[in-house]
């Protein structure tokens, strides 16, 4: 791909870079000309994406108010902010839920996104420009099974994204949010990978770069009057009426009482 050059002069900084979706939307960003900050809670990830691409690095648990409080100190003011850091692992029985649990969830994939976007936006404000763009999912509007933190979430991603918008439009911030679908963002053998694509009317799973692009999409000048909306990146998956035969958790797995 042709670099563009399209954000030479701006900085990105992109929340769970170190691997996946962020990594690949950190790498599309850097191509086309812009300063990366690529964070990371794993240091060693983000140290070794950043310096791939040309980045900075900065670790940081997005839960944490001082922890993100220090990365924006050091990283400075940022044009673009993309809110990718996120908790996919904690596939847990509604049954089986605890504090704990809910509490770590919550706090990195929403209370993460807020704390991020409120540092960003005290200077973007000041500046009158701006761009944030969250990450939801298809969970946001339709039920994953023992996804309930999950997908609650990501609900709440895409009324955060929404209401931000509206307070930040007056300073020229825009807000907005990317819904993946099924993608592949770790191995898994490509005979699994054929049949759950079978699933996605456009019969693959995506990848991270087909996430990326859409992402960038949202920051360019382009976008200048798209706020408040949320893009779907799912080959047609949301939009089809009929039960996926892809299930990860499946009712064998439900609490036996």
């Amino acid at each position: 791909m042709a670099a563009s050059q399209r954000f030479t002069g701006k900085a990105a900084l992109i929340t769970g870079a170190g691997h996946g979706i962020g990594r690949a939307v950190a790498e599309r960003f850097a191509l086309e000309g812009a300063r990366v900050i690529v964070n990371d809670v794993n240091a060693d990830r983000a140290a070794e994406v950043a310096r791939a691409i040309g980045g900075e690095a900065f670790a940081a648990d997005v839960s944490s108010k001082s922890q993100v409080d220090a990365m924006f100190d050091r990283a400075g003011a940022v044009d673009i902010l993309v809110n990718n850091a996120g908790n996919i692992y904690a596939v847990r029985h509604f049954l089986d839920g605890d504090e704990a649990w809910w509490d770590h969830v919550l706090g990195v994939n929403l209370k993460g996104a807020f704390l991020c976007s409120h540092r960003a936006a005290q200077s973007m404000a000041r500046r009158r420009s701006g761009v944030i763009i969250n990450m939801s999912s298809g969970g946001a509007t339709k039920a994953h099974r023992g996804n309930v933190a999950y997908d609650a979430s990501k609900g709440g991603i895409e009324a955060m994204t929404r209401a931000m918008a509206l307070d930040l439009a007056p300073y020229g911030v825009r807000v907005n949010a990317i819904v993946p679908g099924l993608i592949r963002t770790y191995e898994i053998p490509d005979d699994v990978a054929v049949e759950r694509g079978k699933v996605v009317p456009l019969g693959w799973l995506g990848s991270p770069e087909e996430v990326a692009g859409p992402t960038v999409f949202l920051a360019t000048d382009d976008a200048r009057y798209i706020t408040g909306t949320c893009l779907v990146v799912d080959g047609g998956v949301l939009v089809q009426q009929r039960s996926t035969p892809v299930d990860t958790f499946p009712l064998s797995r439900f609490p036996q009482l």
